[in-house]
């Protein structure tokens, strides 16, 4: 049985946002869909954090704001804070799978997406895809 929550990470929030992201349709198509069907989005401080980082990088701070907003406004999406234990975890992971290309937000994204048993990311990270995660968004 899937779980009623989806992990989001920073590509995938990002599409939502961006309507000249190549995974907007599907990115908005996805999120729409779980939400009707009672699921509801999981997201990490340090994944909003990359998020508007990158927003505003790519688009400016209109779009960094939208970021914002959307965590503040969805009520189908939960936020998750990395806190020391899971920072220590993080740590330990990005150290144990230095042979992969994976960021240390990425690291923090698996670590919390184990920890709550969540298989399943609202991305187009092929890292999730390398940790054994199922990518709901086309992999680059």
């Amino acid at each position: 049985m899937a779980s009623r929550e989806v992990f989001a990470d920073t590509s995938g929030l990002y599409a939502l946002i961006d309507r000249n992201d190549a995974n907007h349709s599907a990115a908005r198509e996805a999120v729409g869909k779980l939400l009707r069907g009672g699921r509801r989005l999981v997201v990490t401080d340090y994944v909003i954090d990359e998020t508007v980082t990158l927003a505003k990088v790519r688009a400016g701070m209109v779009m960094a704001s939208r970021v914002l907003d959307l965590v503040d406004q969805t009520g189908g999406l939960r936020v998750e804070w990395i806190g020391p234990e899971r920072f220590t975890a993080t740590k330990a992971f990005f150290r144990r799978h230095a042979d992969h290309g994976y960021s240390f937000t990425d690291c923090s994204s698996f670590v919390v997406m184990r920890e709550l048993r969540l298989n399943e990311a609202l991305t187009s990270d092929r890292h999730f895809q390398e940790a054994g995660l199922t990518a709901l968004l086309r992999v680059h």
